[in-house]
């Protein structure tokens, strides 16, 4: 027997357990019959207003609060059972496709844990809001992944209404109101707020001149009128229009209003004759022959033995000057924006191609430098020029001086062609592929060096030389008693007028000097001395 328990461990481990019961049962008995007396002894005392002791309040109560039946709680929150069904229902509606969301797990967990869990959607579609007091960790999960839609999309929302009111705001002050219901269509806010396109390059439009109306992209030929001769003698002057095909500045050229000074009328005729309608930007207009009396006569003045450009803007009851002055000046000139008025020498004298402006006018200061190669010599202008006529009356205007009169100077045609195709360029009338040669100086005085002694002029200087104080300019010699003076100059300059060999008088003109100042000097004698020579 002793060998068998030995060999047997489950037969050993069977004994050890029914020693150790019979052992156990005794205390057991025992402790329970204590337990009874205990309960019993402290129901047999008497019961006070002190709290008990912590040891004597009755542990086993906590386990039945946690067994609650589901019952139970599905009676107190009924909301659960019909909007929150089992897990797997509820996860597969609110996985339903949401395009404008995108939510990342750090934004789940700040909004878990910020923002309130007793919220949750009735449905998907409509994203309303109720109470919820489920305390489960799946179920606040939902609720946190449901709640994240709403507000996102009520930002949207106000972000699309605060939009709206910024467009209404900015709209209101591009567009009134409407006034009248019944005639008057409301600008909406929309059109209002789109973006401007580039502006389209405006059309040409037709014009009239001389009572003739001329469409865009035409270039023709009217006529002039002074009206002031023999019935049946009277002549008209030709006028030379380019329309373009698109709009823009009015720019009139003007040739012999001394009618012996011929380099204007070929400047007009070629740059008319260049210029393409259809590339031309505004109106080109050219007078090639202000002067037709004092032109077919090869004379500087009118008939009346007067300076037409002495007598602009002209009036309709003075002299015959004064009344084709006005004339031509109401009838061509008025329409112009901008004038280039052509001249050359006189009386046998040439001029280095120069513009005469008045530099203290801006309009006209931008002509001047739109001219290329061109120098510049300050003059307001004596009083009856065309030039000043015209900024008197809003229209910047300059006088293109060159060459001498009677003669056609094909360098000065060339020049003056080229400066008026320059300034139409920067006028933004007609594109020319490069500005033309190098900035000339701008001179703010001039002073004609004059003879003190009668006889034959010889010029030892040319056109563009430069002065120094002393120099020999030239010699006048008495034909009869063979004396020589010198002529010799009081100032340093620049040669820009020049009397050609000839016979002079006490006080004639010879050499026309430009000297630079730092700003225009009105210095009326000077300026008068220059423009009557002209």
């Amino acid at each position: 027997m002793r060998r068998f328990i030995a060999s047997n461990s489950k037969f050993k481990h069977i004994c050890c357990c029914l020693v150790a019961g019979l052992i156990c049962i005794p205390s057991a008995v025992l402790l329970a019959s204590e337990s009874e007396a205990l309960s019993d002894e402290i129901e047999a005392q008497p019961k006070t207003t002190t709290k008990p002791e912590l040891h004597a309040l009755p542990s086993p109560k906590m386990p039945k609060v946690q067994e609650v039946p589901a019952e139970e709680v599905q009676k107190e929150n009924p909301i659960i059972e019909t909007e929150l069904p089992a897990t797997e229902p509820m996860t597969e509606k609110l996985e339903m496709p949401a395009p404008t969301l995108d939510r990342s797990e750090e934004d789940t967990k700040i909004l878990q844990d910020s923002q309130p869990t007793d919220e949750v959607s009735v449905e998907s579609s409509d994203l309303e809001e109720i109470p919820s007091t489920t305390e489960t960790t799946e179920t606040t999960e939902e609720v946190v992944t449901e709640h994240i839609e709403s507000p996102k999309k009520d930002v949207a929302e106000e972000k699309k209404q605060e939009q709206a009111l910024e467009q209404q705001a900015s709209s209101d002050e591009v567009t009134e109101a409407t006034t009248d219901s019944d005639n008057t269509e409301t600008v909406t806010p929309e059109i209002a707020q789109e973006t401007p396109a580039e502006p389209e390059e405006p059309k040409s439009r037709s014009i009239t001149l001389l009572g003739t109306e001329i469409p865009p992209g035409l270039a023709t030929r009217v006529a002039w009128r002074p009206g002031h001769a023999l019935k049946g003698l009277a002549s008209q002057a030709p006028v030379l229009v380019v329309n373009g095909a698109e709009a823009g500045p009015t720019l009139c050229i003007t040739g012999a209003v001394h009618g012996d000074e011929l380099n204007g009328i070929e400047i007009v005729r070629q740059v008319l004759h260049s210029v393409k309608a259809s590339k031309l930007k505004g109106t080109l207009i050219g007078v090639p022959i202000v002067n037709i009396q004092g032109f077919l006569r090869s004379s500087r003045y009118l008939v009346d033995r007067r300076d037409l450009n002495r007598f602009f803007p002209g009036t309709q009851h003075g002299s015959l000057a004064s009344r084709i002055a006005y004339s031509f000046f109401h009838q061509v000139i008025t329409n112009c924006s901008a004038l280039v008025d052509v001249h050359t020498g006189s009386f046998y004298r040439d001029n280095i191609p120069q513009l005469r402006a008045d530099l203290k006018v801006p309009s006209v200061v931008e002509m001047t430098e739109g001219f290329g190669s061109t120098l510049v010599l300050q003059s307001s202008g004596a009083e009856g020029t065309l030039r000043k006529a015209a900024v008197k009356n809003g229209i910047p205007a300059v006088t293109l001086e060159l060459g001498g009169p009677m003669i056609l100077d094909a360098t000065a045609v060339e020049h003056g062609v080229e400066g008026i195709l320059n300034l139409m360029d920067s006028l933004g009338m007609y594109k020319k592929l490069s500005f033309w040669g190098t900035p000339k100086p701008v001179y703010y005085e001039s002073l004609w060096v004059r003879a003190e002694h009668g006889g034959i002029f010889f010029s030892k200087v040319k056109l563009g030389d430069k002065i120094e104080p002393g120099d020999l300019l030239g010699t006048i010699t008495n034909p009869i008693t063979n004396e020589q003076y010198l002529l010799t100059s009081p100032f340093k300059g620049e040669v820009v007028g020049l009397a050609n060999n000839q016979v002079v008088y006490p006080g004639f003109a010879t050499v026309h000097l430009a000297f630079k100042t730092k700003a225009p000097q009105n210095n009326e004698q000077e300026v008068s001395e220059t423009l009557e020579l002209n």
